[in-house]
């Protein structure tokens, strides 16, 4: 049986604020992982980087980090609030529908077990790794989710916790998606600030990485505070979630640049891209990035609200 909602689950969705959101992640999804067949040669990419040339692809296809917000979104727009089994279900059937997105190793051999069996995610998710997954997934897919809840920033909190629960057991993964749903909200009161966002993270390493990143100059190069902070490429919450926030909070009004500014610490760019933009998107929306962008990013579904 899922765990029991509580009486805050009474918070008023901002249903708008998350689906500019949830649009600004998937743009940042598809953006980031235009640059992976570049990284190949360094210079080169990161010389297009800096002089902003726009990948050349026509269709920017987005990957896992858009399909398991998307169910995030479906499970928000049933329920009102995260219904853990229902939650695996939509992640499972996600994966199914279209197992090519770029999912990692632990989902390849959780996300199919579910399919059969969605509340066994209690037992499963726990026993992938050692002590359950820390790495970055459940902070990749959040931000909207932080943008729905905004209202009330405790239970923002509480339903990143149970987001994340169902695929990543361990605290630190949790303490991912608790960083990136706080900075949304954050984003969406006008309030986004990297210090703000270590204060209501669980200890430990990740919340270590965004004290640290808000020490860090906003005059810092981007490859330089990746440096520092990670990027990504090691898959872990804590190498990601701060370097991500830090670049949010420092372009948190202006989505291109916000984007850019990511790109340009190389690693999981699609990852870092996708946090960066679900946070900032989620008070900007997309209207301030170039058209081309939005016509070449592979569209999204929509759904309505139950009546």
């Amino acid at each position: 049986m899922t765990t029991p909602h509580t009486a805050s689950d009474r918070v008023p969705a901002d249903r708008a604020a998350a689906r500019r959101s949830l649009e600004g992640l998937a743009l940042g999804d598809a953006f980031g992982e235009r640059w992976f067949p570049l990284f190949r040669e360094r210079p080169r990419a990161y010389a297009e980087i800096k002089a902003r040339l726009t990948p050349q692809e026509l269709e920017w296809n987005w990957t896992d980090d858009t399909a398991m917000a998307l169910a995030i979104q479906r499970v928000l727009h049933e329920h009102g609030v995260i219904d853990q089994d229902r939650l695996a279900s939509c992640f499972a059937l996600t994966y199914d529908a279209d197992p090519a997105r770029g999912y990692g190793h632990g989902m390849h051999t959780l996300l199919p077990a579910l399919l059969a069996e969605p509340e066994s995610w209690r037992t499963l998710a726990p026993g992938l790794f050692e002590g359950g997954s820390l790495g970055n997934g459940a902070a990749m897919r959040v931000a909207p989710l932080g943008a729905w809840f905004a209202a009330d920033l405790a239970h923002v909190a509480e339903q990143a916790v149970r987001s994340a629960e169902v695929t990543h057991a361990h605290p630190q993964g949790i303490a991912g998606a608790v960083a990136v749903a706080v900075a949304a909200a954050l984003s969406v009161r006008s309030a986004l600030s990297v210090a703000a966002v270590a204060e209501a993270t669980p200890e430990g390493p990740v919340r270590d990485g965004l004290a640290r990143a808000a020490e860090l100059p906003f005059t810092t190069e981007p490859w330089k505070a990746a440096d520092v902070l990670g990027n990504g490429r090691r898959i872990r919450a804590d190498d990601t979630v701060p370097f991500a926030v830090w670049t949010a909070a420092r372009h948190r009004d202006d989505l291109p640049a916000a984007l850019w500014s990511t790109a340009e610490g190389f690693g999981d760019v699609d990852t870092t891209c996708a946090i960066t933009g679900g946070i900032v998107a989620a008070r900007t929306g997309t209207g301030s990035v170039p058209a081309q962008w939005r016509e070449r990013r592979e569209p999204l579904p929509r759904w309505e609200p139950p009546t």
